[in-house]
């Protein structure tokens, strides 16, 4: 079988479906690629587009070319120098046979990378592939946005319900006076004219009656001129704009202590992503805090979130008194949805657990539209997991789950938040 590959630019999609082609049997590379970038990447440029460079010894490609036809020999020239079964020599700098390309040669010429665009929905569409999405929350995700009703000015046509009084009187009473205009200075006219011959003849003079009447015809021109026309009807014009409803905070609290590796973290970082990228559809500004804790609790941007290497034991509620702090002074003046997410391997000292388990119960919950909590472990829950599941009943904003590795983050996030998804 033989594979052509279209690479000319996808001018409005002509050569979409050679653009799938290449993503399929590129996939790995592509993959790679897309993890790469999401280990560097904030969270609010999930949505983005990548460049993927795929080598170019991956690109080998089979080419037609005109036989030789016909019947012929070829005689190969030997050496002077080796026999059959002499070792040869390592050659001396480490260089080594092949065509050089994808490498620089002694002549500084060689061949690059190839360079492939993904597009944002391309993007999502990997982002998404490896938390095990269903195609269609996958295109829903990525794709779907709010809209909102706004006033954009006035429109010649609509519903009755949408007419602009004011603006409909003002267009009738500009056009009732451009179309008498010429009628009311005739009139004056006519007027100086009957002012000067009354001065020098009769009222019954045969001229003067004429211009009368010719008023008079005048005036009835006036006053056939409509007090409003169709024409004059101007309606407000409303348009459909990308606008989500309001601002959110989001609280992305994450156990840095020395049991959660650098996996673990990765898998949370793909958890806080698709949930900021769930909460963009619907509000309009999202702010982002970060709080890190051991045995400390820290806010701290989101590069040292992820990638500071300090390291601890384990005190959760730090990270809870820390986000209290912080939500009761800058986020509870009735302007903000606040959502909070925690992702810890639940390891945490026994006495503190309760503890944490207060503080959620009286002083966060009441206060955000939803909690979340999930516990990245392959083994059993911890002791953290047992004092949280005292709080899913009593808190209906309160859900907790359990994460093996990344094919469960969409299944737990979905459990989640299933009553928003749906």
């Amino acid at each position: 079988m033989v594979r052509i590959i279209d690479r000319r630019f996808d001018s409005r999609n002509k050569s979409a479906v050679n653009r799938q082609r290449f993503m399929r049997r590129f996939k790995g590379q592509i993959r790679e690629a897309v993890a790469d970038a999401i280990a560097g990447r904030s969270i609010k440029d999930l949505d983005n587009g990548e460049s993927v460079s795929i080598p170019s010894k991956d690109l080998s490609e089979p080419q037609f070319h005109h036989g030789r036809g016909g019947i012929w020999e070829t005689v190969f020239t030997g050496n002077d120098q080796f026999s059959s079964g002499d070792q040869i020599n390592r050659p001396q700098g480490g260089g080594g046979g092949g065509s050089g390309k994808g490498k620089a040669s002694k002549d500084g010429e060689g061949e690059d990378d190839f360079v492939f665009n993904l597009s944002r929905e391309e993007f999502l569409d990997v982002f998404f592939d490896d938390l095990a999405l269903p195609n269609l929350v996958k295109t829903q995700l990525a794709r779907i946005q709010e809209y909102k009703s706004q006033r954009a000015g006035f429109t010649n046509d609509g519903t009755p319900a949408n007419i602009n009084v004011v603006r409909s009187l003002r267009g009738a009473l500009g056009r009732r006076l451009a179309l008498a205009s010429p009628y009311q200075g005739r009139l004056r006219e006519l007027q100086k004219q009957i002012e000067e011959l009354l001065e020098t003849r009769p009222e019954d003079d045969p001229e003067i009656i004429r211009l009368k009447d010719e008023i008079g015809i005048l005036r009835a021109k006036i006053e056939a001129i409509p007090f409003i026309d169709s024409f004059d009807l101007r309606y407000n014009n409303r348009i459909k704009i990308p606008k989500p409803t309001t601002q959110a905070v989001m609280f992305c609290i994450m156990d840095v202590s020395g049991s959660m590796d650098e996996e673990k973290k990765a898998t949370a970082k793909r958890f806080f992503m698709l949930l900021y990228l769930f909460l963009t559809r619907t509000y309009e500004h999202i702010e982002v805090v970060f709080i890190r804790h051991h045995t400390v609790a820290k806010e701290v941007n989101e590069e040292d979130f992820f990638h500071s290497r300090e390291s601890g034991g384990t005190v959760v509620s730090s990270a809870i008194e820390l986000m209290k702090d912080i939500l009761h002074q800058r986020y509870l003046n009735g302007a903000w949805n606040v959502y909070g997410a925690q992702a810890s391997d639940g390891d945490n000292w026994e006495n503190d657990s309760p503890h944490c388990r207060e503080l959620l119960s009286d002083a966060i919950l009441p206060f955000v539209q939803y909690f979340a909590y999930i516990e990245i472990t392959p083994g059993e829950p911890q002791n953290l997991w047992r004092e949280y599941e005292k709080l899913v009943g009593a808190h209906a904003n309160f859900a907790m789950q359990h994460i093996e590795g990344l094919p469960d983050i969409y299944p737990v996030f979905r459990e989640l938040f299933k009553k928003k998804l749906a």
